[in-house]
């Protein structure tokens, strides 16, 4: 920020702002409270920064936290300011602010829902949240403009500036209508310090457990304390509830009683609380990095090791175990378990007698309601006996904090399905007929954006849908360029209100002209978005697939009641005539690869395309692309499942994926489970032989810097076997044939090495001109 604020301090009353301070601070920890400012104005950080040398904070309170670009940021006063970038928010979770400044009026760096969502939790009773945005937030005219965080969703060929602005213009009517926000426009009045009262009748009971603060917490420690083999425990909570108070806690007691610990976490920082109360606690232990330990002879049975507790990260859980005996296996804590993949999770029920599982219900990382969702399932097949827990009452801050309702309702993070009654048993013969009442239309997103209850229920069902879904993924559905949006409407004759059951999001890709189709193809080139488009060119070895036109499933989401009714199957039916009416003959969808998902997609006529050769960080399977042609015969009908000869692209695709799979689930796929391989593999393929000028297209595209070596293996082995004469060496076709077997694989590296190609990637340029070289006809 190096240019002067134009509401700089001098222009303010500095001595009533002190003044409104301390008392705005007084109210707050009187009533255990926390509010949003709203500076609204051309340049309003004159007045943030002169807020943050007068908010009163006892020590050891930390520095105010400014984020915005991550700027330096320089105060007249002697206050320190920490800043940083709306993207390094998270590193925020576990610790407690007393004052934030949220700049959303910068234009680089604009209004962040995740970054939001993160700091809000973050801040103590008596805290204030200084939220600025541009003078227009506050007006009906101008609308906002699309700010800095729009550009993550400016895909070719939009720049930011053409998109729409309806999240924000939302938030901007959100925040007029809240009572409780301190509105204070760039040049006005200070607003009257006047909030809601918080309830403290509701923690006026006596607290069995000494070190617990509320019933929930004491109830949550002894149910952790008392963990029994295949009896897991899962604990969901809204932020501020004091769940890693409770593991911290029941943590402290098993060290106490000479018991281990283990602890996983999406990331270290979000268990710093379970560690800071270790140590109050345990006061002789020690903390040493991610380990608490606890010496000899501390511990209650006077072991002669003593105890420990260790946080590891999720994906080291298994090494651990398996150099672990396992009579000797501790009990395992999984703090945010809704932002770790269902595969872990799975992993960790399996192998560990004594485990739980803890989680937020309203994350920024991931819902405990779809977490609760996708995982109750599996608990209820695996561990009958599990126990389900919910933390309700407020541990930072009092029951009806102001600035947790405001958070709530600007990001929808209790966004649920509606309520329906008893619905008829799909056999039942008036199921299908109020089935058949219920209508899908087409949502216009201008009205969607005033149409809150709608919004409510139509995001409740995503977030039910999928354990990852973010407060940001509410700005794609408002806001994406060519997102298509259809619903299943069920209209209550009698009140006339709409309930919402199923909703689909599609997104139109591809149409790249040829020349950068081209450089996407050979790997030169990677324009913002169209991910399935761009994938296929240049990792399935297409040209083609960026050159056509697609329609992208997103998200697809049906209310549990009307689940296995057919209602995912209709909703595609209907996009699919959407599609072709505009022109659109190609629909695709990308996700983490399970049988059961697959299954649903390939009886909806989709064949796999690609699979990703590595795990999704966040879901923690495979990526799987899956196609399908509709309407060639000119009738508006789908192509039959695994008929895509009339549309040669998808037929290609389709031909060299089944060709490729068997060489991936002998290396990099090894360990996909039988299940999903045989899923994937689907009805036998004939498969045409590899000709000579097939091999030379396939390895033209590799040498010019497409795809990678394992995305060639079968057309270079063929070209290997080959006696056509080329201008490769022995010498050169011996280290082509090591490096099959993997480009980090120790054969090849030693050989590499030992013709003086050193690192991954001079083995990698090695590997592409030496099959240049195959394939080139010797002179």
């Amino acid at each position: 920020m190096t240019t002067p604020p134009s509401d700089s301090p001098s222009r303010i009353d500095l001595s009533a702002l002190e003044a409104w301070c301390r008392t705005l601070h007084q109210h707050l920890l009187a009533r255990r409270q926390r509010a949003c400012l709203w500076i609204s104005g051309d340049d309003p950080s004159g007045a943030a920064q002169a807020i943050c040398e007068r908010w009163p904070a006892p020590e050891p309170a930390p520095a105010p936290l400014w984020l915005g670009t991550g700027e330096a940021l320089s105060t007249p006063g002697a206050t320190p300011v920490r800043t940083l970038a709306m993207a390094k928010a998270a590193t925020q979770l576990g610790g407690e602010q007393s004052l934030v400044i949220f700049d959303a009026a910068q234009p680089a760096a604009g209004f962040d829902p995740d970054a939001f969502g993160a700091v809000a939790g973050t801040l103590k009773a008596g805290g204030l949240l200084v939220l600025m945005t541009p003078a227009a937030w506050a007006a009906a005219d101008p609308a906002p403009v699309p700010d800095g965080d729009h550009a993550r969703l400016a895909h070719w060929p939009f720049a930011r500036e053409q998109l729409t602005a309806r999240y924000l213009a939302r938030l901007a009517r959100r925040l007029s209508s809240h009572a409780s926000v301190l509105h204070w426009p760039q040049g006005g009045h200070l607003p009257a310090p006047s909030l809601q009262s918080g309830n403290q009748a509701a923690r006026s009971d006596a607290i069995a457990d000494s070190d617990c603060l509320t019933q929930d917490q004491a109830a949550s420690v002894a149910a952790l304390e008392a963990l029994a083999p295949v009896r897991p425990v899962v604990i969901s909570a809204d932020r501020g509830r004091g769940k890693s108070g409770a593991l911290g806690i029941a943590a402290a007691r098993c060290l106490a009683a000479g018991e281990d610990v283990w602890l996983t976490a999406p990331r270290p920082a979000a268990v710093s609380a379970i560690f800071e109360r270790l140590a109050v606690l345990l006061p002789r232990g020690q903390r040493e990095g991610n380990v608490f330990r606890l010496p000899a002879g501390q511990a209650e049975d006077d072991t002669a090791t003593g105890s420990e507790l260790r946080f590891l990260a999720p994906d080291a859980i298994e090494a651990a175990r398996l150099a672990c005996h396992d009579e000797l296996l501790p009990r395992l804590f999984v703090d945010e378990a809704a932002a770790i993949p269902t595969p872990l999770l799975k992993g960790y029920l399996a192998h560990f007698p004594r485990i739980a599982f803890a989680t937020t219900v309203h994350g920024y990382e991931g819902t405990g309601r779809g977490f609760q969702l996708r995982f109750r399932h599996h608990l209820e097949r695996q561990c009958p006996g599990w126990q389900a827990l919910e933390m309700t009452m407020p541990v930072r801050w009092a029951p009806g904090d102001p600035l947790e309702a405001l958070t709530d309702d600007l990001l929808l993070l209790s966004a649920q399905p509606p309520e329906l009654p008893e619905l008829p048993e799909p056999c039942a013969k008036n199921a299908q007929q109020w089935l058949e009442g219920c209508d899908i239309v087409v949502l216009e997103r201008d009205a969607l954006a005033r149409d809150e209850a709608a919004l409510r229920q139509l995001f409740g069902l995503l977030v039910q849908a999928h354990y990852r879904t973010t407060p940001a993924d509410l700005r794609q559905l408002l806001d994406t360029p060519g997102l298509t949006l259809m619903a299943i409407r069920q209209r209550d004759v009698t009140t006339g209100r709409d309930a919402w059951l199923g909703v689909v999001a599609a997104v139109e890709e591809g149409g790249f002209p040829p020349p950068l189709a081209h450089d996407i193809w050979c790997g030169k080139r990677r324009p913002r978005g169209h991910l399935l488009a761009q994938s296929l060119a240049a990792h399935a070895g297409h040209q083609g697939a960026a050159e056509a036109r697609w329609w992208r499933v997103l998200r697809i989401a049906v209310h549990p009641a009307l689940w296995r009714r057919g209602q995912g199957a209709r909703l595609l039916k209907a996009l699919e005539q959407q599609a072709l009416a505009a022109g659109v003959t190609r629909l695709g969808t990308s996700f983490g690869a399970e049988a059961d998902l697959v299954a649903f997609w390939l009886a909806q006529g989709f064949v796999p395309l690609r699979m990703g050769l590595k795990r999704d960080a966040a879901s923690g399977e495979h990526a799987v692309m899956m196609g399908k042609a509709i309407g060639e015969s000119g009738s508006g009908e789908s192509a039959p499942q695994g008929q895509l000869a009339q549309d040669a692209l998808l037929g290609a695709l389709q031909q060299d994926f089944q060709r490729l799979l068997p060489s991936l689930l002998t290396h990099e796929l090894h360990g996909l489970p039988p299940v999903l391989a045989d899923r994937l593999r689907g009805s036998e393929t004939d498969l045409a032989t590899l000709t000579p000028a097939a091999c030379a297209q396939r390895l033209d595209w590799y040498r010019r810097g497409g795809g990678g070596l394992a995305l060639v293996r079968p057309w270079l082995e063929t070209a290997l076997e080959s006696r056509e004469p080329s201008r490769l060496d022995e010498a050169s076709r011996h280290g082509l044939v090591l490096a099959l077997g993997g480009q980090d694989a120790p054969a090849f590296i030693s050989w590499a090495e030992g013709q003086g190609i050193v690192g991954r990637k001079a083995r990698d340029r090695w590997c592409r001109a030496a099959a240049g070289r195959l394939i080139e006809q010797s002179e």
